[in-house]
This record gives structure tokens, C-alpha cells and sequence, in this order.
């Protein structure tokens, strides 16, 4: 039975989830259509145990399902609102970035 998490729970979820650049190339393949395994793997150029690692991870987090189909299993966003919250972060990111208000961001390299 699902529950649904706290606040703090489902954010710590999320950015764990985002911390990787393959789990976030699956969020956003996964955004634009659902798929399957050996699809997405060969989509993002890596091996298919690897692929099943960081789809084990982002199903812990409660980000994506495993829909069965036959023998089959495809992979889907756990919410479509999930996918507007991906597009929001980009677009937030993209925004800060082209603004650059860190005054150490030149100099430190962190922002």
C-alpha cells in the first residue's frame, strides 16, 4: 500500500534522484514518452544492468512505475505532474544560470 511521504521525504527522494545525469536522462526520456528497458538503453548509450540499477533507484524513490506487459515491462513517470516539475526545475536552472546573481560564480566555478 502506497503512503504518501512528507514534505522533507519526497524532496530528499527527488534530489537524490536528480544527484545522477543517467537517472536524470531517464526522468527526461521517461518524460516524453513511456518505454522500455532495452529501449532506454540503447536511447542513453548504456548497458542494460547498469540501466536496471538507476530504474531500481528512481522506482525506491517512487519516481517511476513498472507497467507489465506480457513479458514485457515498460517504465512510466509514477505522476505526469512529475514531468512539469522536471521542465520547471530546467527552465528555474536555466534562468539563474543566465542571470549569474552568485558574485563567485566566475571565479569559484560553482554556480
Amino acid at each position: 500500500m502506497l503512503t504518501p511521504a512528507t514534505d522533507l521525504d519526497a524532496l530528499t527522494r527527488f534530489g537524490r534522484a536528480l544527484a545522477d545525469p543517467i537517472r536524470c536522462r531517464l526522468l527526461l526520456a521517461l518524460r516524453e514518452a513511456p518505454a522500455h528497458p532495452s529501449d532506454l538503453a540503447d536511447a542513453l548509450g548504456i548497458s542494460r544492468t547498469r540501466l536496471s540499477n538507476h530504474l531500481a533507484c528512481l522506482r525506491d524513490c517512487g519516481l517511476v512505475v513498472a507497467v507489465p506487459e506480457g513479458r514485457r515491462t515498460r517504465y512510466e513517470l509514477a505522476d505526469e505532474r512529475l514531468g512539469h516539475a522536471l521542465d520547471d526545475l530546467r527552465t528555474a536552472v536555466l534562468a539563474v544560470e543566465a542571470d549569474k546573481t552568485c558574485v563567485d560564480a566566475e571565479t569559484k566555478g560553482c554556480c
